[in-house]
């Protein structure tokens, strides 16, 4: 059984209170549909779903959890996930959905931030009017998290826009 296999086999929450009923005590399936405040017929359910993942084990009707299963489970090692680039959780931090959360007021960060912004909504070498600039800024800023006037002198003072007489271009 995997974690997740474990996971779903409590997630339900009658499933949860008979198996706490039997944690606690209750040996048959009367005594469990008492004191878990559950269906007799929801309980005969809830067992055969739990004996079948191996949580609870039914020995000649005394019902019992099986702590050795429990045990094996909490050993198995969790799968190693891949190191996230750190501009990743920046990105994932600060812009949701393609629109702008808030700016980090970490330089650095704010970089990571500006520069895909900059990459998203400005092809390089391209020439662009002020209102246009201000039209690509304003998706990003519907969250509420900065404004595209204050991005858009971000960007310039990152040198990520250039600006020469009211026309920018991403370099």
């Amino acid at each position: 059984m995997t974690a997740h296999a474990l996971a779903g086999s409590l997630a339900d929450d009658g499933r949860r209170r008979v198996f706490a009923a039997i944690v606690l005590g209750a040996a048959d399936v009367a005594q469990v549909a008492e004191r878990a405040g559950v269906p007799t017929r929801d309980v005969v359910t809830a067992l055969r779903r739990l004996t079948d993942v191996g949580l609870v084990t039914d020995a000649g009707g005394a019902l019992s959890v099986d702590a050795a299963r429990l045990r094996e489970l909490a050993r198995v090692p969790r799968p190693v996930r891949p190191a996230e680039a750190p501009e990743e959780t920046v990105l994932r931090t600060f812009v949701r959905d393609g629109v702008l959360i808030g700016l980090p007021a970490q330089r650095g960060r704010r970089r990571i931030v500006l520069e895909h912004i900059a990459r998203r909504s400005f092809v390089p070498d391209t020439a662009y009017p002020e209102r246009a600039v201000n039209e690509a800024l304003r998706p990003w800023c519907d969250g509420g998290g900065s404004d595209h006037v204050t991005l858009r002198r971000y960007l310039v003072d990152e040198l990520l826009l250039t600006r020469e007489q009211g026309v920018y271009r991403r370099p």
